[in-house]
């Protein structure tokens, strides 16, 4: 797995038709059973996070037609609702299934194991895909998707962690089973050849304070004033990132980046 840890390459990303169906029978329900499925005590802790790294970089009157990917409740739409006319989630778990979100109906669509998308090309104004791609084998084909169905006047954002996110060979406490971040390089690399132009990128989730913040129970992304903290720090420790950390200094980087991207 040497290859894998170094960042140079993404893990699962060449996988076969039968490699991605085990994959995503470990996976669809990884989340939920993490405890979100738990609708009564569930909180949705990322809306300052998503709002200052991409919904402020939204022209809201051309969201009309939105996808979640792998947006479990819908929260992390709520700041586009006035404005949505058709909410479409992509979902593997039958956990989160609603009829609306906080009165705006909208539809829950399974995903196909393979990756495709069963939507036009051109379908969406905005897709937002925050904290799934890294749960997902063949990325690239993927990310190729979301770039087929979005309008071409659509935005996507896309927010992932690009750690290694620990050693994969043990059972690894709050993560599913094959969670893996994914590599800055290649997620540039795979970004690039996709269409999709990066309209803005903000390093954020820096693991010390999210370790302290947790320690503590404060809810770092949902706090602007701690977001904008995280992000300084991240790109202040930009210097030092690397994919799979070795050692304690090594988790001084960023953990994530956040994507507001367009069609070439």
């Amino acid at each position: 797995m040497d290859k894998y840890y170094s960042g140079e390459y993404l893990y699962g990303d060449d996988f076969d038709l039968k490699q991605i169906e085990s994959w995503f029978e470990d996976e669809k329900e990884g989340y939920a059973e993490l405890g979100a499925k738990e609708k009564e005590s569930y909180k949705y802790d990322y809306h300052s996070l998503n709002k200052i790294c991409a919904y402020n970089s939204l022209k809201m009157k051309e969201v009309k037609r939105v996808l979640g990917v792998g947006s479990a409740y819908g929260d992390e739409l709520k700041p586009i609702l006035k404005v949505a006319k058709k909410i479409t989630i992509l979902e593997p778990s039958g956990a989160f299934t609603n009829t609306d979100i906080e009165g705006v109906s909208c539809e829950y669509v399974m995903p196909e194991i393979s990756g495709e998308m069963k939507f036009n090309n051109d379908e969406f104004d905005l897709i937002t895909c925050f904290g799934v791609l890294h749960h997902i084998p063949n990325v690239s084909f993927v990310i190729s998707e979301i770039t087929r169905c979005l309008s071409s006047n659509g935005t996507a954002l896309i927010r992932e962690p690009i750690t290694s996110m620990g050693g994969w060979g043990g059972k690894r406490p709050g993560l599913t089973k094959r969670e893996r971040g994914i590599p800055l390089d290649v997620f540039n690399d795979i970004l690039e050849k996709s269409g999709l132009e990066v309209v803005k990128k903000t390093y954020c989730v820096f693991p010390p304070l999210a370790v302290i913040c947790g320690r503590f129970n404060i809810p770092l992304f949902n706090s602007s004033v701690l977001v904008y903290l995280d992000i300084i720090l991240s790109r202040l420790f930009l210097f030092n990132y690397k994919y799979h950390a070795e050692g304690t200094w090594d988790k001084f980087r960023p953990g994530s980046v956040f994507y507001v991207l367009k069609k070439k």
